[in-house]
């Protein structure tokens, strides 16, 4: 009899496991930006704003699938720590990259590239990028060819 009540108990903490496994984000989702330097859905969290002491800035963005932001620079360089998910990342006459949780991006100063999610997946990035040398360079949309990565 006790044998037949540890398989349902086993059987219930064993499917319950990955359930309760899960974690909640570490960071909140944030704000939702405005469709003004990217396509599709991305929200922002502002975890460290640049001031006297500290000269860069850090912050959240996640990213739907499918969303990317148009072409731009760094005039002080960006790194991007991918934290969940699957990315794209291109340099300006490069080769589209794919990034992936854990991985670390170095935006060189002044460079043009553009980053976003891929059409499958999500994906989620913690970015810092020093104030001093200027604010982010937009520059024009990502066209689908490019995002497709046809020419």
């Amino acid at each position: 009899m006790k044998k037949a009540l540890y398989i349902p108990i086993l059987l219930f903490v064993g499917l319950a496991k990955p359930v309760l496994a899960q974690e909640s984000p570490l960071f909140p989702k944030g704000e939702k930006s405005p469709n003004v330097h990217h396509v599709g859905n991305v929200w922002l969290t502002e975890l460290n704003a640049p001031d006297s002491v500290f000269a860069y800035g850090t912050s959240v963005a996640i990213f739907d699938p499918g969303a990317r932001l148009d072409w731009h620079s760094h005039p002080g360089g960006q790194i991007l720590i991918i934290t969940e998910g699957v990315g794209y990342y291109q340099e300006k006459g490069k080769p589209k990259q794919i990034v992936k949780r854990g991985q670390v991006v170095k935006c060189q100063p002044g460079v043009e590239h553009w980053h976003g999610a891929t059409p499958e997946s999500g994906v989620t990035y913690i970015a810092t990028s020093p104030s001093q040398k200027g604010k982010t360079i937009w520059l024009e949309r990502v066209t689908d060819q490019e995002y497709k990565g046809k020419k």
